[in-house]
């Protein structure tokens, strides 16, 4: 069984549930949301995920919940979220397990 994909675009739902398989004492997942500085989540914003050395490693679309995920490898991250209401970046020491985040854009 594949996992479930977003309208148009060949990366998962990032509102599907994580897989069960998934081993989290061996992955990495950087998960969140992205928010509007009045908090309202932000549907269809592009999140990039970049290295430690700012290079790009990889882009999804928020559901339209807000929500994204990616799969990386420990260390440190940038996301960058492009939308409709504004940028906004965020750091993150992303370890193994799920690690949380809020991406907050601004005009």
């Amino acid at each position: 069984m594949t996992a479930p994909t977003a309208a148009g675009c060949a990366a998962p739902d990032q509102a599907a549930p994580l897989p069960a398989s998934l081993d989290l004492e061996k992955e990495t997942v950087i998960t969140g949301l992205v928010q509007a500085e009045s908090g309202e989540a932000v549907p269809g914003a592009y999140v990039r995920l970049l290295d430690s050395t700012g290079e790009f490693t990889a882009e999804v679309v928020t559901s339209p919940a807000g929500q994204f995920r990616f799969f990386a490898a420990p260390g440190t991250w940038t996301l960058r979220a492009l939308s409709r209401h504004g940028n906004g970046d965020t750091a993150v020491a992303a370890a193994r397990g799920i690690n949380e985040v809020t991406v907050t854009v601004a005009a």
